[in-house]
């Protein structure tokens, strides 16, 4: 089973906003496997963005950042059947067009769920369902995955995530 992850879990991972979620983001992050997290380009773009925007990193540390999360996780591209099929979630279903990329996007890719904040918990389009991972009630598929997440074990680090300057265990160099 695929799963894609939304800019804000990557954001709130490289400690923007709040600690808590930053934890829970890290932890989850750690115990999704690999091979079957995907990355939508357009939330690397995002990330980079909100990292230099609102985090206030220098451009240099914003790129070593997303550069590190697109060497930790498998990568989803965009086309223009990406483009086209999100056009068609703005306009059905009120959407903004950077959110209806990312869930198109993970369509295209075949992925089962979307860890994502921002979108509509339990919207589903195409196979895809979007769950929001800091929820007290999170998604079935996401806890069969990596199992109940309890707090105590989200601020403990089970294993090193990318990380500006250092793109982590998982990195493909």
């Amino acid at each position: 089973m695929h799963v894609a992850v939304d800019t804000n879990v990557l954001v709130y991972a490289e400690g923007v906003n709040d600690a808590a979620r930053r934890d829970v983001a890290v932890a989850l992050l750690q115990m999704l496997p690999p091979e079957s997290t995907l990355l939508p380009v357009q939330v690397l773009a995002e990330l980079f963005v909100v990292l230099v925007r609102k985090a206030g990193r220098s451009r240099a540390e914003a790129s070593t950042a997303v550069l590190g999360w697109g060497d930790a996780f498998p990568l989803i591209e965009s086309s223009g059947d990406v483009l086209l099929a999100a056009t068609d979630l703005v306009r059905s279903h009120q959407m903004s067009m950077w959110d209806a990329v990312v869930l198109s996007a993970a369509a295209d890719a075949r992925c089962r769920l979307l860890l994502s904040e921002d979108l509509q918990d339990g919207f589903t389009w195409r196979g895809v369902t979007v769950t929001n991972p800091f929820a007290a009630d999170r998604h079935p598929l996401l806890d069969a995955l990596v199992g109940p997440l309890d707090p105590p074990a989200a601020a403990r680090p089970v294993r090193a995530v990318a990380r500006p300057g250092r793109p982590g265990p998982r990195a493909r160099r």
